[in-house]
C-alpha cells in the first residue's frame, strides 16, 4: 500500500509540474485520439501502424492528422529496431494545408522494473521534408514511459506516466531551428481491454518552443488505443 500512495503521489506530483507555465505562453486546449496497431509478422520480424487526429484551437476543429507505420527486427526480449515512415497533414487557418513526409528509425528498449511496472525507452531519429521548403529537417526524440499496477492481480489497471525531449539538428528553409524543440509529458491511466491490448486515457502537458514568438502550451486529453496481436 505505501508503494502505490507513492505512486499516486508522484504522479500528482508530475500533473502540477506539467501544468506550470512558462512566461508569455500561448496555451491551447487539444483533445489527442490516436489507435495504434502492433503485433509479429514472422518470426522475429514485427510491426507497428499507427493513426492519430489532432483537435486543436480549443478542440474546435482538427488541427493535425498523422499516418505513421514501420516495420522492425527484435534483436532480443529487451531490443528491437524499426525502420518507418510517417505522413502529416496540418491544415493551416488561413487556408490550404501544410504535409509532411518522415522517414525514421527507432530503437524500442525494456530497462528493467520500477515499483512492479515496466520502464521502457524510445529513441527516434526523423529525416523530415515540409511541403513549405526544400531543406531536411533532422530531428531526435527520446521517450522515457513507466507503467505501475494499481492491483495485485496481473493485467489490471496501471498508472502511466512518460516524457518526451525532442531536439532539432539543423536549421530549415520550413522553420526548424537547431536545439530544444518541445517537451511532451503525460499522467494518466493504462485500462486492460481484450487480449493484450489496451486503453490510455490520461492529461498529456506539451510545451513548444518558438523563435520570436510566444511559446506554446498545450493541454490535451490523450486517448489511445493500443491494440496487440
Amino acid at each position: 500500500m505505501s508503494s502505490l500512495r507513492q505512486t499516486i503521489f508522484g504522479l500528482f506530483a508530475l500533473c502540477a509540474a506539467m501544468a506550470a507555465l512558462p512566461a508569455h505562453a500561448a496555451e491551447d486546449e487539444q483533445i489527442w485520439l490516436q489507435a495504434i496497431a502492433q503485433g509479429p509478422v514472422s518470426g522475429d520480424i514485427v510491426y507497428f501502424a499507427e493513426i492519430q487526429s489532432r483537435f486543436g484551437r480549443d478542440m474546435g476543429g482538427l488541427d493535425q492528422m498523422l499516418l505513421r507505420p514501420a516495420i522492425g527486427v527484435k534483436l532480443s526480449d529487451r531490443l528491437t529496431v524499426f525502420q518507418g515512415y510517417a505522413y502529416v497533414r496540418t491544415p493551416q487557418s488561413g487556408g490550404g494545408e501544410t504535409r509532411e513526409h518522415r522517414s525514421f528509425q527507432q530503437i524500442n528498449w525494456s530497462l528493467g522494473k520500477v515499483a512492479r511496472g515496466p520502464l521502457s525507452s524510445r529513441t527516434r531519429l526523423e529525416q523530415r521534408w515540409v511541403s513549405s521548403g526544400d531543406d531536411m529537417g533532422w530531428r531526435l526524440r527520446q521517450m522515457i514511459r513507466l507503467a505501475v499496477p494499481l492491483t495485485e492481480r496481473s493485467g489490471g489497471v496501471s498508472a502511466l506516466a512518460y516524457a518526451e525531449g525532442f531536439v532539432a539538428l539543423n536549421d530549415t528553409d520550413w522553420g526548424a531551428r537547431d536545439g530544444f524543440d518541445r517537451l511532451r509529458s503525460f499522467a494518466g491511466l493504462e485500462l486492460p481491454l481484450a487480449g493484450k491490448s489496451t486503453m490510455e486515457v490520461g492529461y498529456l502537458n506539451q510545451y513548444v518552443k518558438n523563435r520570436g514568438r510566444a511559446d506554446d502550451v498545450d493541454h490535451v486529453l490523450l486517448v489511445t488505443l493500443q491494440l496487440r496481436r
